[in-house]
């Protein structure tokens, strides 16, 4: 399966992400191992059991990998927590440091942005990468840190008070109303599910690049997606389709784990996690902006 995130577009559940295990020949009496997985994903890689697709072809959860070293839901939940923490911890630290008062904000959304931008490579790079490195993810999350720091803190003490709690309430509702929605089978990832978030993510973006070019090259708020009565309801389309792609993320992650994907496997879904909770946070903190602004 595949998720809006960049690394698992590009090192999901596909038959080409290099791991042994993928056997697309027929077995005498059965189907062709790996013709049987996700619906948009092209197969699982990470067959080790012809059987296991057998299971799902039945109706039966697949069983769990005999091997050692697989992915577990423990490893996720680590790996994540040990991503979002490092991203608090910079974010604290940035607001705390960096003050953003008259005679200091430029210098201090100077480092914001410049933090952004290094953050911004970091995590372009871990995308285009084979294999997960902890390291550049971690330094991804410190370097976003930052900027969120500094981005909420202009926020809360120049703009809206309580605005990055009010945005931090507001992810972690989203995060736990789609979990449940998912787990619950509310919430059905399929093809056409991955085709119109994708459409509609691509849509968003393009729309939101033209504001910006305008925003440049003309001044003010370009076409104002991003601000006013216009820019609230973008804002709340932007947490929409954060919740459709943390429903892909967990689907990516469900799959991983019933189909025995390497250990290493868990960072890359702790990074794309990430990914999608900070463009939440962002959308909710627009929000809360526009919503107080004086402007």
């Amino acid at each position: 399966m595949r998720s809006r995130n960049p690394v698992f577009s590009r090192r999901g559940f596909s038959r080409d992400n290099g791991y042994a295990g993928f056997n697309t020949a027929p077995q005498a009496g059965g189907p062709a191992v790996g013709t049987q997985a996700n619906p948009y994903a092209g197969g699982n890689p990470y067959a080790q059991n012809p059987y296991a697709q057998q299971d799902l072809q039945y109706g039966a959860p697949p069983q769990a990998p005999a091997t050692t070293g697989r992915m577990t839901m423990d490893d996720v939940v680590l790996r994540t927590a040990s991503t979002l923490g490092t991203l608090i911890v910079t974010a604290a630290l940035a607001w705390a440091l960096l003050p953003v008062d008259d005679a200091h904000i430029s210098r201090s959304y100077g480092i914001g942005v410049g933090a952004a931008l290094i953050g911004m490579v970091l995590a372009l790079v871990q995308s285009f990468k084979r294999k997960a490195t902890p390291a550049l993810i971690l330094s991804y999350a410190a370097f976003e840190g930052v900027f969120l720091g500094v981005v909420s803190s202009v926020v809360d003490n120049r703009i809206a008070s309580g605005a990055a709690m009010q945005a931090v309430i507001g992810t972690m509702a989203v995060f736990a109303g789609v979990l449940v929605a998912y787990k619950a089978g509310w919430i059905r990832v399929n093809r056409r599910f991955y085709g119109f978030v994708m459409a509609a993510a691509l849509g968003f973006v393009l729309l939101m690049v033209v504001n910006l070019l305008f925003a440049v090259f003309g001044g003010g708020d370009g076409l104002g997606f991003r601000s006013g009565p216009l820019g609230v309801f973008f804002g709340i389309v932007g947490v929409l389709l954060g919740a459709c792609f943390l429903a892909l993320d967990f689907k990516q992650v469900e799959d991983g784990i019933a189909y025995g994907a390497p250990k290493e496997e868990a960072w890359l879904a702790a990074f794309g996690l990430t990914l999608t909770l900070v463009w939440i946070y962002m959308e909710f903190l627009r929000i809360i902006a526009i919503l107080n602004s004086n402007d």
